[in-house]
């Protein structure tokens, strides 16, 4: 009879065990399949926040070593813009003989692009996927250097890289020849539309540290908004719409220096110009 008790008890135990370890087993894999749904769950949360995020994707191109824009357009965008746009930062090296742009694969799904590049080569690549930007007929916004931003001062194009020597004229509007003396002060006025909704916000007359651009004759199409002028010399436009090649909107300024950027006004006309060439209500940006 003892020898039968302690045979129960020991198969007691065993099978008391057996079930203790698969429930802790079963637990253990219900958890997991449970932290798998939550992490699952998770992404897909965020990736629906993403789809559902409603505003614009506004691309800044930005490779200059003089104006400080890499800077100075950042700062503007996370103050001015970002209620509306949702901007993203493509860069290029300004170091010598650095000619690419880092994810220049951006541009692919931007709604609006602005342009602050400096006779810039980049490779063929690279300026195709801009080519095809434009092509597409979004809208284009440019600032200061954009007017020659892929067309070299003098030399060749390196291989593989690529220049656009008409981009001025196809997409900007412009006829950049050249600029005033460095270091006058230009007082800035309105051209022939001072009552655009474009200029909401804009305190006339103004003035500007940026170096005066030789630009006129604009090209047929393009309507200027304001115009500059220093001592002794005729006014120049230094701000302007267009209609690109692609059949987009292009908005264009010349002005752009870190000190224009203190400027109300300029401020002022450079979030106008990016609400108007995204097809906003420039009324919202003035606000």
């Amino acid at each position: 009879m003892k020898n039968t008790s302690c045979a129960f008890v020991f198969v007691w135990h065993f099978f008391t065990r057996l079930v203790a370890s698969s429930l802790v087993v079963g637990g253990m894999l219900g958890l997991g399949g449970m932290l798998g749904l939550t992490a699952a769950a998770q992404a897909k949360n965020a990736d629906a926040h993403a789809h559902q995020d409603s505003r614009k994707k506004l691309v800044m191109l930005i490779a200059e070593p003089e104006y400080e824009t890499a800077h100075t357009l950042p700062e503007f965008a996370s103050q001015h813009l970002q209620k509306d746009f949702r901007v993203v930062v493509v860069a290029g090296s300004t170091e010598p003989g650095a000619v690419a742009f880092s994810n220049i694969e951006e541009l692919a799904d931007a709604d609006v692009l602005l342009v602050s590049v400096r006779r810039r080569t980049p490779p063929r690549e690279q300026l195709d996927a801009i080519r095809r930007y434009v092509k597409s007929g979004r809208p284009v916004v440019g600032i200061r250097t954009a007017s020659h931003a892929f067309k070299l001062m003098t030399g060749s194009v390196p291989a593989g890289d690529a220049d656009w020597p008409e981009w001025d004229a196809e997409v900007i509007g412009g006829n950049y020849h050249n600029h005033y003396r460095i270091g006058s002060i230009s007082t800035v006025t309105a051209a022939d539309r001072p009552d655009s909704a474009l200029l909401s916000g804009v305190s006339l007359p103004f003035t500007s540290q940026s170096t005066l651009y030789k630009v006129s004759p604009l090209r047929p199409g393009a309507e200027a908004l304001l115009v500059a002028a220093i001592p002794g010399e005729s006014a120049q436009p230094v701000a302007w719409t267009f209609t690109h090649i692609g059949g987009g909107r292009t908005f264009y300024t010349s002005l752009g220096s870190p000190a224009d950027f203190k400027n109300a006004s300029f401020v002022h006309l450079l979030r106008n110009g990016i609400f108007w060439a995204a097809g906003l209500s420039v009324g919202e940006a003035a606000k």
